[in-house]
């Protein structure tokens, strides 16, 4: 139907109205999806939370899916920017700032991982959705690797960023529910965290990080 295309649906609209439109439809979703799950939240859920109707919806997005994967998108981009800043100007601990960075999940951020994961297991069931996903993954892990790079990594630094953004997922899918085991286990990972990335990244080596 033609209401899928963002382009002709909103061509008439300024681009800074576009704009304010996609970021409340995407905050609004975020509220709703976090809360609801992705399977059980609808189109319809995430326009009346924003106060928007469908044509609004997909005068800036052509389906839920193209809209998590922006939700996305914009969460790993302020995830990157707490790492570069860690990584410009490393203070002492900051290897241990960093691996609570990459796993360490408060309660309001538990739903969020909640929903990465169920995102995932849905596009392993669609070929379109995975490819979609692995080209988010691709970009998140790239920028990563060029953050390492610019570290001086003693490594491959695409190779350390697919490793540790692959550990950070899988621990994070163990650890999601909460509760003393995986308490635990977030703890251990994050005292191996803060022992390896001395050892790999110049910037953060031991006798940088004690304090004078």
């Amino acid at each position: 139907m033609a209401s899928s295309n963002p382009a002709s649906t909103d061509s008439g609209r300024p681009p800074r109205r576009r704009a304010h439109t996609r970021e409340r439809l995407l905050d609004a979703a975020e509220r709703v999806l976090v809360e609801r799950g992705y399977t059980k939240t609808t189109i319809e859920h995430m326009c009346a939370a924003a106060g928007y109707t469908r044509g609004a919806f997909y005068s800036s997005f052509e389906s839920k899916q193209d809209l998590v994967l922006a939700l996305f998108d914009r969460h790993s981009g302020h995830r990157l920017d707490q790492l570069e800043r860690l990584l410009h100007d490393p203070a002492p601990g900051a290897a241990r700032r960093i691996g609570e960075l990459l796993l360490a999940v408060d309660p309001g951020e538990r739903n969020w991982i909640l929903l990465f994961l169920e995102f995932r297991l849905d596009a392993a069931r669609s070929p379109e959705l995975s490819a979609r996903l692995h080209e988010h993954d691709k970009a998140v892990t790239e920028a990563v690797a060029l953050l390492l790079d610019r570290n001086g990594t003693r490594i491959n630094a695409q190779s350390l960023a697919t490793f540790l953004l692959a550990s950070r997922e899988g621990i994070l899918a163990r650890t999601a529910m909460g509760g003393p085991g995986s308490d635990e286990a977030m703890g251990a990972a994050v005292d191996v965290f803060a022992e390896l990335l001395p050892t790999l990244l110049p910037t953060l080596q031991p006798s940088l990080e004690q304090a004078p």
